[in-house]
């Protein structure tokens, strides 16, 4: 098929482009926003603008907890995408989109109607992003153990929220599917609520705690330990750190004040912890007073709440979230699916989705792991190279295969069948 617009349409972030390309043409949020200064509502990349101040803006996203919930909005959203972005012609194009597993009929449909009576593309493909995912891995690695057994375990922690995913020869065990209600906007509303608490009232500024929760955050491989960390006063608690406001006049969007303050955390030893680090660290003769603060900018420290904030996927029983942890999640989702698959999906656990870039993700999640797989599985888990364009080349990848074009559901077939016909031909 000539051109295939591949959207992957996050609750977060869309990702767009051409098909058969390696990465999208643009990666924007999938949301609007209007700034306190404003009346003006901007769109996508118009956020991304580095003189925009969007301190307090008002945020308006068609997403809500993994469902759409603002067509309209959506439909706004993709117009300026279409037109002014990518810049293409949708009655000659096709349109490869992903959707959230276990979107509501519905929803299905308003998408439907989008998509074939508003823009009129010319044919559809609805995937969802596990199988993608999956697609994606196993053309990488084409003598790998994904590739070779045609089956893998997809985690996919994204902005509304968490799937453990079995994929089989390129379709998700639906029945398998294990979901968690947290995400990257729990997490970072977690965050507002700690600093606003202990620090700045920073409820409002969505943006700037998006920013703090992505540079600064981490997991913990040792709660306890990094708890006792944290409690220690001046230059003795290594996982403090500053983060500056912006102030509006001389820089619109907030930094981390001193970057190598922010990465000594990185220096604890795993195997000694706390006290190799206190061997090596060299004896400061005047002892940071923590209250030292530049009154000329607006700042605020963080120290326990840099691992606490992630530690939610792994804890959510700690917040009083009636969930089990991720850990638990993906057993669930193996012991859902065939005895026999059970070895192969535990070897082949692949990350994708936002959270996954948390540093230690990984290595937590196999020390959470193996004491819950029986001793005779192997636990193998792998990053993807980009968890967050992970959806997306995998969507590049089916557009420019031979079999695209006979896999979508064209305008006439919408028109003469309607929706839930044409649906069934995604198997989901």
């Amino acid at each position: 098929m000539s051109n295939v617009v591949v959207l992957d349409n996050g609750g977060g972030l869309i990702k767009a482009g051409n098909g058969g390309e390696r990465d999208p043409t643009c990666v924007v949020p999938n949301c609007t926003a209007r700034p306190s200064s404003s009346k003006k509502w901007l769109l996508a990349d118009q956020l991304l603008s580095p003189t925009e101040d969007l301190t307090s803006a008002t945020l308006r996203r068609p997403f809500d907890r993994g469902h759409l919930i603002n067509p309209d909005l959506q439909s706004s959203l993709w117009a300026h995408l279409f037109t002014n972005l990518l810049k293409i012609h949708p009655p000659s194009s096709a349109l490869l989109l992903t959707e959230p597993l276990f979107t509501l009929p519905s929803i299905q449909r308003s998408v439907d109607e989008i998509i074939f009576e508003e823009f009129n593309f010319k044919a559809l493909f609805v995937a969802d992003s596990p199988s993608l995912v999956h697609l994606y891995e196993a053309s990488r690695r084409p003598y790998g153990l994904v590739s070779k057994a045609q089956c893998s375990l997809v985690v996919d922690s994204g902005f509304s929220f968490t799937h453990a995913a079995p994929v089989f020869q390129n379709f998700t065990l639906n029945y398998g599917v294990k979901r968690m209600d947290l995400g990257g906007k729990a997490l970072t509303n977690y965050l507002k609520e700690l600093v606003s608490y202990r620090s700045v009232n920073v409820m409002d500024e969505s943006f700037i705690m998006d920013d703090v929760k992505e540079k600064l955050c981490f997991v913990s491989l040792d709660v306890q330990r990094d708890l006792n960390l944290a409690r220690k006063p001046g230059n003795d608690n290594i996982l403090r750190c500053t983060y500056v406001l912006p102030d509006g006049i001389t820089y619109m969007k907030g930094f981390v004040k001193d970057p190598n303050e922010a990465n000594r955390y990185q220096t604890l030893n795993l195997d000694h912890g706390e006290t190799d680090y206190m061997e090596r660290q060299v004896v400061n003769d005047k002892p940071q007073d923590k209250r030292n603060m530049d009154l000329t900018k607006t700042e605020f420290s963080l120290s326990n709440e840099r691992f606490l904030v992630p530690e939610m996927i792994f804890r959510p029983a700690d917040l009083g979230m009636n969930q089990a942890g991720l850990a638990e999640c993906i057993v669930r989702a193996v012991n859902s699916c065939n005895p026999l698959l059970h070895p192969v999906l535990y070897e082949s656990i692949t990350l994708t989705g936002g959270n996954t870039l948390f540093p230690g993700f990984a290595q937590r999640l196999e020390k959470e792991l193996r004491p819950l797989v029986p001793d005779e599985y192997k636990v193998k888990i792998s990053t993807q190279e980009d968890p967050i364009l992970g959806v997306w080349r995998g969507g590049s990848l089916l557009a420019s295969s031979p079999d695209f074009e006979t896999m979508c559901v064209t305008k006439a077939e919408y028109e003469e069948l309607g929706s839930a016909r044409c649906r069934r031909r995604f198997f989901h």
